[in-house]
């Protein structure tokens, strides 16, 4: 038996007997340190090159590892995924009051989006009782492409995902550029003729951005400026619920 292929006692504390996900933990545990090379992720975890080298390989597919600009391998953005849906029910629980308070400081519909693979998902909402209002369901998959709280999802991504997200988008460079310096985004019929939103970043204890604030109505009511009369409250709440969720975290640990 080639024992090049064994983790060495560093690597796999605890081995669960399954080898191929034995070494693929061995693999995002060498990573928790930062941007790892090939040599040095094999040095690390004590399993052969060409084995690494696939299991890496099948790793970055599945988005669990990615590459940062010099070629190094990094912990995975479908990481951050997995995690933020692991606090779900923490952030949707916390949402509830937020986007209550949210909607009757600007009098029009509030929603909390979360981004699942290609798509934004609204994960909490709290609708304007009466009049004229966007009404966007929980569960409701919206597209990445086009809308504020998209632009707020993709604008802290990493180069290849933000790359990969501006394909086809409405949305431009240069505006998630401006979202990322001013800290929210605005939208005219971007997702819908008539409808304005504007949106801003929930982040989670490691200070990702983990969902995305909004409210929306028709343009007649927000106006063609949407982010000038309402970005600085729809901040404020889209802070406070980041501060509960940080609360919330530490007081599970």
């Amino acid at each position: 038996m080639d024992t090049s292929e064994h983790q060495t006692p560093q690597a796999l504390h605890t081995p669960s007997g399954v080898g191929v996900v034995d070494k693929a933990a061995a693999i995002l545990d060498a990573l928790e340190a930062g941007p790892t090379s090939l040599a040095e992720l094999v040095s690390a975890t004590g399993i052969a090159r060409p084995t690494l080298h696939r299991l890496a390989s099948a790793l970055v597919h599945h988005r669990l590892v990615g590459r940062d600009l010099q070629g190094r391998y990094v912990l995975g953005s479908r990481l951050s995924e997995l995690a933020s849906a692991a606090g779900e029910d923490r952030l949707t629980a916390a949402a509830g009051p937020v986007l209550s308070r949210l909607r009757d400081a600007t009098g029009e519909s509030s929603q909390l989006f979360r981004r699942q693979a290609d798509a934004r998902v609204c994960v909490a909402s709290a609708e304007r009782p009466v009049g004229l209002r966007d009404t966007i369901p929980v569960g409701t998959r919206l597209s990445m492409k086009a809308g504020s709280a998209a632009q707020v999802l993709l604008a802290w991504e990493d180069n290849e995902r933000l790359v990969e997200g501006l394909n086809g988008a409405v949305y431009t460079p240069t505006v998630l550029a401006a979202v990322r310096r001013r800290g929210w985004a605005q939208s005219l019929g971007e997702r819908e003729p008539g409808v304005a939103s504007v949106s801003a970043p929930v982040r989670g204890p490691s200070g990702r951005v983990i969902a995305a604030v909004s409210i929306s109505g028709p343009i007649e009511r927000l106006t063609r400026q949407p982010g000038r009369v309402h970005a600085e409250t729809v901040m404020r709440h889209a802070h406070n619920l980041t501060e509960l969720i940080r609360t919330t975290h530490t007081q599970a640990r």
